[in-house]
């Protein structure tokens, strides 16, 4: 029987991620008081599968479990099951994702399997992805399924005990460490974290750390903003130009984008690479890692006046435009990282299919400089593009112009891909998040000041109109629209990454009105999100859903942090309209936040800028 007999509570959502699980024999309902009430009444755990519609393993987890009718009807016998939308609720996947480092020691991933009690939802079994048979030092799915559901029957004493443990946890990761009220802020923090970044960085490759690779920008926009500043002069002298800083940016940004995580025919980066070397990635492309590697790339230009940094901010800001724009201004959410249930299918090629195409001139240089010419490098039988030989190096090999070669480059990579524009697309997200807008309005306004690219301005104002036509509502934000409907409350995230976004705007054009939308924004955010005792901000409201946990996160993580963004937006705000409340919630911010600045200062680079901006404040103000 195929899965498309079946239908459960999931085909009454909007979002992509849950429709895609809506024919499965699971009999999944999404999060909300029918499922709870549902566990409640009838003492099963539930079953949380927590996952995003561009996620690969999501998929295989998907084709191999969820519609196969066997482990469904263990599912379905012996547990609730709860199917999450990461990117609609960043609050539980936090909680969840938390609570997986706790039990395991190690960070977790998608798809999020989470085991939790009937009652009090606390998790007390969890994993990521399951394979359907046993194989990669892991179960069966199914008979995980069997062994949970029997020990919860068995032991469930044992876990609840369990379960306090972990609950007390989860309290503490929110809990102040010790009263820093009288403490000074310092710039130790800073240095600290430039250190431990070049102690991290990958001379080899670029980047930080090994396999899998992440372009990690607020960590390099810390960077960079340490280069600048070491290149500044006051009256008496001028700063030693802190070289290491500098190369370790350059020559990232530089491998990253020679690399196969930036799309070399259609502009934009994938979320990450698989390999230390940039050179195949996880083939989904995110709103949220574009908007932020935009303004990198904008600033890294401004900064270096190196070339290759404006033409790469240049396309990514294209493609955003041309991909990622919906026609009524919001931005989209993602791109699949599968097509044709292929990862990387839409864009990998052979050399045949690239000789059909190209002329011999154009079919030379452009084998030669992506790499057509070695051994296949994805899946041992096509080849993923990336520049192993940079034009001017190709012109001397071949002994001719090096404007020929860029014109015979460009050439060729304008046939691709329009020929790849006829292939089968990856299914593209069409949610429209107001926190991961806030993101590229930041970065398409940004890239449009630095680069002059009006077209720019005028997309992040659109989107900044779609935002405020349809999820401002009653003075309050919303999260997600999706086919004509604005849901569920906003995050902390919502309402930093907006002002942000706002702020930047208003750096290109003053906007009658948009000034006005930042300060609402940021009374609804110190109203109904600080923690006026401690400092900070919660990542839920104070009326938002009771949960197990209300997070308060320092961190980045692949999002900035969001206390870090709305820190930095309240001193902005501090500083435009003389109003010093502002100003001293981004030092209660800090001051919550100084304990962790000294224990892993490179966790939190967005912080470390609102640190860095604080203490040039109060240097301007003396």
């Amino acid at each position: 029987m195929s899965e498309s007999h079946y239908t459960n509570r999931l085909i009454h959502e909007t979002s992509p991620y849950l429709r895609q699980h809506a024919h499965n024999p699971v009999d999944w309902h999404p999060w909300g008081e029918e499922a709870l009430d549902k566990a409640r009444r009838e003492g099963k755990p539930i079953l949380l599968s927590i996952g995003y519609s561009a996620c690969h393993w999501c998929h295989v987890m998907a084709h191999e479990s969820f519609e196969d009718e066997a482990t469904a009807q263990v599912m379905n016998e012996r547990f609730i099951n709860i199917k999450v939308d990461r990117e609609e609720r960043p609050d539980l996947d936090k909680i969840y994702q938390t609570a997986f480092q706790l039990l395991h020691r190690r960070s977790g991933g998608w798809p999020l399997t989470m085991f939790l009690t009937h009652d009090d939802h606390a998790p007390f079994v969890g994993g990521t992805y399951f394979p359907k048979t046993p194989r990669y030092g892991m179960p069966a799915f199914t008979d995980l399924l069997l062994r949970v559901s029997d020990h919860y029957r068995q032991r469930l004493g044992d876990i609840r005990r369990q379960n306090q443990a972990l609950l007390d946890a989860l309290r503490a990761e929110i809990t102040p460490s010790s009263s820093t009220g009288d403490l000074a802020l310092t710039a130790e923090p800073l240095q600290a974290g430039r250190d431990q970044l070049i102690d991290h960085f990958d001379s080899v490759h670029g980047g930080f750390g090994d396999a899998p690779k992440f372009p990690h920008p607020t960590s390099l926009e810390r960077l960079l903003r340490h280069w600048t500043a070491s290149l500044q002069c006051d009256a008496f002298q001028c700063n030693e130009p802190d070289r290491q800083a500098e190369t370790a940016v350059r020559f990232t940004l530089r491998k990253m984008v020679l690399g196969g995580i930036y799309d070399q025919l259609g502009g934009g980066f994938y979320r990450y690479s698989v390999d230390a070397e940039w050179q195949i990635p996880h083939f989904e492309k995110m709103l949220y890692d574009n908007g932020p590697l935009l303004a990198l790339y904008a600033q890294a230009w401004q900064a270096t006046q190196e070339p290759l940094f404006r033409t790469i901010a240049e396309e990514t800001g294209e493609w955003l435009l041309r991909e990622m724009q919906s026609p009524d201004g919001g931005y989209y959410a993602t791109l699949d990282a599968d097509s044709e249930g292929e990862e990387g299918r839409f864009y990998a090629w052979t050399p045949a299919q690239v000789r059909e195409l190209l002329n011999t001139e154009e079919y030379t240089v452009f084998a030669i400089c992506y790499g057509l010419e070695l051994p296949p490098n994805f899946e041992g039988r096509a080849w993923h593009l990336r520049v192993v030989a940079e034009a001017a190096d190709l012109a001397q090999r071949l002994g001719v112009e090096p404007a020929q070669v860029n014109a015979w480059l460009a050439s060729a990579r304008y046939q691709l891909f329009t020929a790849r524009s006829q292939r089968v697309w990856p299914g593209r997200d069409e949610k429209i998040l107001t926190a991961w807008n806030g993101l590229a309005i930041r970065g398409m306004a940004m890239a449009g000041r630095l680069l002059a690219r009006s077209d720019f301005v005028d997309s992040a104002e659109r989107a900044l109109d779609f935002i405020q036509a349809h999820l401002w509502r009653d003075g309050r934000l919303l999260a997600v629209h999706k086919d004509g409907q604005s849901r569920l409350n906003a995050y902390l995230d919502d309402y930093a990454f907006l002002i942000d976004g706002v702020l930047e705007l208003q750096e290109c054009r003053q906007r009658e009105g948009d000034l006005d939308f930042a300060l609402a924004l940021a009374e609804v955010l110190l109203d109904h999100f600080e923690d006026r005792t401690s400092g900070g901000f919660y990542f839920t409201a104070d009326d938002h859903e009771a949960l197990i946990q209300r997070p308060k996160p320092p961190h980045d993580d692949a999002l900035p942090s969001g206390n870090g963004i709305a820190a930095q937006v309240l001193l902005k705000l501090g500083r435009l309209t003389g109003q010093t409340r502002y100003r001293e919630a981004a030092e209660r911010t800090l001051r919550w936040a100084w304990p962790t600045l000294g224990q892993m200062p490179t966790a939190c680079n967005a912080l470390l800028t609102a640190l860095e901006e604080y203490l040039e404040s109060a240097r301007t103000a003396d």
